[in-house]
This record gives C-alpha cells, structure tokens and sequence, in this order.
C-alpha cells in the first residue's frame, strides 16, 4: 500500500528522485555511496571508474570523502576519475580553473595516483582539441565505461556544460557557453567579461554510458530547472531532460531544490493532505491565481475539478474557506509596520504596543537596506519609532577599479586646492593605478584599494539611511570580520563576527529587528548574516529580558519576493513613498548603472526593486484585495 502511494505522489516524475532535509545529509549519503563502491572494487581487485563534477554542488560530497579518508581508511589507490570539463582557454594554475578546484578540494588531501587523474586540458591549441577529445573518450571506453557519474546541473539545465541545444548521443567536445551560465560564474571570474566563452566538456552521451547517474542540485535556486528535468517533456531546450531515458539515474536533492516538484509545490493534486492553515491558505491562493480569480469568488467546481475537492469536503462549504483565506491576506496589510498606537492588534502583523519602537535593520551589503525595504524603512522614521540601521559588511568587493581612482583624483585636487601636500596621496594613487593595469581577474586588491572601495560604499549608506531621516549617531558599520578577504569567497563564521552583533543589540535593545531573508543562495552573504543576527540573538537570550520582546522581520533582496501565501506582514507604498525609495537607492551611485555582481537580470536595481514591489501589489489585487501603487512583504522568523 505504501508502494502504491508513493507512486501515485511521483506520478508525474519521470525518473527517481531522492529528497533529504538539506545538502550536508544528501551529501553524505552520496559520499557513502561513493565509497561503498571503491570498497567493493576494492575487495574485488578492480579498479573504479568515476565521473566528476565541479561547481558549488559537489563541495560537500568531496569534504566527506576526504574525512572518510582521513577518519575512517578510505584508500583511493584504485581509483581512476575522469572530470567533466573545463573552461577554455584556462591555464591549470588558475583560481577558476577545475584543476585547482578538484586539487584543492579533493585530489590533494587523498590517496589518488595523480597518473589516474584526468581532467580536460584548457590551454591546448583550438586545433589540437578534437583529437584530445577523441583520446578522452579512448581512455574511459579502454577502461570498461564509467562506474559512476557525479553530476551538477546548471539553471539552463546543462550536465556538465552541455548547453541547450545539445545532442544526446554528443561525445566529448568543444562548446560554446549560454549566457546565463557566463553570468552564473561572473562571480568567479571577477565580472562576466571574464568567463570564458567555450568549455571541453564530456558529452551527454558520455555521460549516458556510465553504469550509474548520480545528479545533484541544492537550494531554491535549482527548483526551477529541477522541476522541468524531472516532469518535463525531453527536449533538447533543456539537456537534462535526456536523463529520462536513462534506466540507471537518480536525481538527489534537498528540500529547497524539489519545493517545485508537483509533490511538495502542489501535493494536492497527486494524493490526500493534511490541511493545515498553511497548505490550505497555499492551495486557495494557487487555485485562484491558476484560475485568474479573485478568492472569493472561487466555487465548489473550482475545488473539484483542481485536486481540492478533500479541502471542501473536510472544511467546506467552500464559500466560508474562501471567506477565511481572504481575511488572513487583508490581515497582512498594514500602513503601521512599527504597530499601530492605541489600536486593537488582534488582527494586526505588528503590536500596538510599545507605540514607539525601538527598531534596527540589518542590511548585508551597504545597499539592502533601501533596495529592499527603503519604503518601510522611511515610514518607521516618518512614524516616530526609533529606528537604527546597521550595515553587516563593508561591500568593498563591489566597486569598480576606475570608481577607485576617480576619488582618489577628487583627492588629490581637494587636497591641492586648499593647499596640503599631495606627495603621499600621489604615491598611492601611482600605486594604485599600476596595480590596476596589471590585475588578474579575481585577484585581491591591495589593502588601500580595498579601504578606498570601502569608504565609497560607507558614504553611499550614510547619504542613504540620512535621506531615509537617520541622525549619524543612528548609523552603524560593523564590517564583519567573516567578509572582510579581499575575495569573493568569504571567511567561515566565528564568534568575533557574532560579539560584534551582541553588542550592538545589547546596546540598542530593539523591539523589532528587521534582516535580510534571502536563502536561495545557500554560500550567499545574505544568508551568512542572517544566521550571525539569530546566533546572537539565541546568545542573549539566556540572560537578557528584553529578547522576549524583540520580533524578526526577514525581508527580501533585489531578485525574488516570498510567495503571497508567505506573506505575514504587507506595507503598502504610495506613487510618493516609490519615489522617496527610489531617491534613496539612488545614492548609492557606485551601485546604479551597472554593477559589478548583478546577478542574471540586466534591470538595475531600483528598477528590479519597484517592478517587485508592483507586481506584490498586482498579486494581492488578482485576489481580490485593495489595488495599491506598491508593496513591501516581511515574514517573521520565530527564533
């Protein structure tokens, strides 16, 4: 019965899929796997095969084979591994080269035989590749195939870099990269100017011939594609797709990465569900947007013939759900997000009580703040509550180099014209300047060009929390200590980072602190900030009252808002209130434009951030709710 269950679930899955509550038990469970294999190899006298993959996915993977090797005797004497691919043209020494990558993560802290280690080599001559390819596929053909295939995939749905538009009986070769991919790896790179446009990357066919497919994918950032690899129809648009036809592979994911997945995003339409307020008020905002309905004039034969016919049946007359449903989104909107003095809040996002609040925001980078709540941010001060914000990191890896000189040249000329000595202000900026011409991509600035990015975007945020109606004495820069590397790979967290937080909480006491809420990059800065803010949180309050009283607003960032039926707080903006926000984004100039990390949308973003605000308030109108300008969402995090 269990079986028949699950298969109902699954129906509309056309390969196996193994979900786990998050990437570090999943990546365990593939590094058991692993190693279960070489063992058995191993105690069989024979060699094992295996196929890599680089990238963020498989990082934890290769951290738990190097502790089973190093903790637990796994030997990889008789390992042979073949990698994926690599970038062309890259130079092995290279930071953002696959060679340094698997060196550095795996290859270095094993037992491997450097001879049975293969990886594609990106600093041959163009006409030299194919014959190089030919030789790839000799090597793992003469070895009897692949035993294993380790595999990531990519938002346009690659497996390894075979981009859309790949055949699936393509061997290993020379591709030229998507565009989306160039911009994922901008990071890497130090802008995507300086992504290589071409990889060698084994084949899909390749990859189709190994015994056994292992793909991996982590966080909400995949679910998309994961969703029309799993239940899409097989379509070059989107190579993944191939891997249905496959009898040996397995999707192995997170719970972030399958929230997409017809039996996590809309379970109601594959089995019977326990109705709880959430899934309920999820399912009916789902059947009157799939239906472009507002809530409450959805009908019994709307539920019926949408999966929901259980919903109506055990909470029904459907027309009181809808009544309910409605109720709790218009509870969500309120023009008071510090609460409403001398007001009943039982029906309010936020306590009327105390009228004025002491409120902190946290802000990531120098700019989250107004990006992302700039126009609750302005109505807290315009309200009266005592309102603080702080910025967690400095920002500096996001500047422009020739930002950098073009205020050290103000300098000097500042410095001329009321007559001081320009001799070392000159000296550094000759300095700076030949740095500048010689930079590699990615590689960390000198400590006086890192200081000077960092003043840039500290006078931005201090132009823009003034325009938002701050005192100075209201502004706080705690350049953590986690990011400041000069990199874009940051620092673990440590307890400096979190001291720095408990003591300014300690020192503000707040009753509502508001973060950045932003997880769909698991290695993201928001993420690392938010996780050091509740740390300290939970410190104090083993011995400090006041945290009692002190609620977390998360908000989001500048690319994706919380789904309506996660909304638990709406600020509605006026056209005015849009513009004051947009005035406060502006100030951060070495932002505006063209920035150097802007992630996959082209739109800048003040723009990104009014078109979100308008279509959250485009969403609650569908529904049936007031038609305002623009909104602003929170949830709050029960820590």
């Amino acid at each position: 019965m269990a079986r028949l269950n699950l298969l109902e679930e699954t129906r509309y899955e056309k390969l196996p899929v193994t979900v786990y509550p998050n990437q570090k038990v999943a990546s365990k469970a593939v590094a058991k796997r692993i190693a279960d294999l070489i063992r058995s190899k191993q105690d069989r006298g024979e060699q094992a095969v295996l196929g890599l993959a680089t990238g963020v996915t498989p990082i934890g993977v290769y951290a738990e084979l190097v502790r089973l090797h190093r903790e637990e005797g796994l030997s990889f004497s008789n390992v042979i591994t073949f990698n994926l691919d690599e970038y062309y043209p890259m130079k092995p020494n290279a930071a953002q080269s696959y060679v340094t990558f698997m060196y550095d993560n795996l290859f270095s802290h094993i037992d491997i035989n450097k001879a049975n280690v293969h990886i594609p080599d990106g600093t041959l001559k163009q006409d030299d590749i194919p014959a190089f390819c030919l030789e790839y596929e000799r090597q793992i053909n003469a070895l009897g195939g692949l035993d294993l295939q380790v595999l990531g995939i990519g938002r346009t749905g690659h497996i390894g870099f075979n981009e859309p538009g790949s055949a699936p009986n393509s061997g290993t070769r020379l591709v030229t990269l998507d565009d989306l991919t160039r911009n994922d790896a901008s990071r890497d790179f130090g802008g995507k100017e300086n992504v290589p446009t071409k990889a060698v990357t084994m084949g899909i066919g390749t990859i189709f011939k190994a015994r056994e497919i292992i793909l991996m994918a982590w966080s909400g950032k995949k679910a998309p594609i994961i969703k029309k690899a799993v239940e899409g129809e097989i379509s070059g648009e989107v190579p993944a797709t191939y891997l249905q036809l496959s009898e040996h592979v397995e999707f192995i994911l997170d719970e972030d990465a399958a929230s997409e997945l017809t039996r996590f995003g809309t379970p109601w339409l594959v089995k019977d569900c326990v109705w709880d307020n959430v899934l309920k008020k999820k399912a009916v905002i789902w059947l009157a947007e799939t239906l472009n309905k507002p809530v409450l004039k959805l009908t019994e034969e709307d539920y019926n013939n949408h999966g929901m016919a259980q919903l109506a049946v055990e909470q029904g007359p459907v027309y009181n759900i809808n009544i309910d449903i409605f109720n709790q989104i218009q509870h969500t909107i309120t023009g008071w997000p510090g609460g409403k003095p001398h007001a009943d809040d039982s029906q309010r996002p936020e306590r009327a009580l105390p009228a004025r609040k002491r409120a902190i925001i946290f802000s990531p980078h120098p700019d989250d703040d107004v990006i992302s709540m700039g126009g609750t941010f302005i109505r807290l001060v315009d309200q009266g509550h005592d309102v603080h914000v702080a910025y967690q990191t400095s920002g500096n890896t996001a500047v422009w180099d020739d930002d950098v000189l073009r205020y050290m040249e103000f300098a000097i000329d500042f410095n001329h014209s009321i007559g001081d000595d320009n001799s070392h202000l000159k000296s550094l900026y000759e300095d700076m300047r030949k740095f500048i011409a010689t930079k590699q991509p990615n590689e960390i600035d000198t400590k006086e060009i890192r200081d000077v990015k960092g003043f840039i975007r500290k006078t931005e945020a201090i132009s823009g929390a003034r325009y938002a109606g701050l005192d100075d004495d209201h502004i706080h820069f705690q350049a953590l200590p986690f990011y400041e590397t000069g990199k874009t790979q940051k620092n673990p967290i440590t307890d400096d980072d979190i001291k720095l937080t408990v003591k300014l909480l300690q020192k503000i006491k707040p009753q509502q602190v508001f973060a950045a809420g932003d997880f769909a990059d698991p290695h993201g800065t928001h993420l690392v900030c938010f996780n050091i803010i509740i740390a300290a949180l939970r410190e104090l309050r083993k011995t400090e009252d006041w945290v009692k009283d002190c609620w977390v607003w998360m908000y989001r960032g500048a690319w994706k808002e919380f789904e309506t039926y996660e909304i638990e707080m709406a600020v509605p903006l006026s056209p005015e209130e849009v513009l004051r926000k947009r005035n406060a984004i502006f100030k951060h100039q070495s932002q505006k434009d063209r920035a150097v990390f802007p992630g996959d949308d082209a739109r800048e973003f003040w723009v990104r951030a009014e078109d979100r605000n308008r279509e959250t308030a485009q969403s609650y109108d569908r529904l049936g709710l007031a038609e305002y300008q623009a909104m602003e969402a929170f949830v709050r995090y029960h820590y």
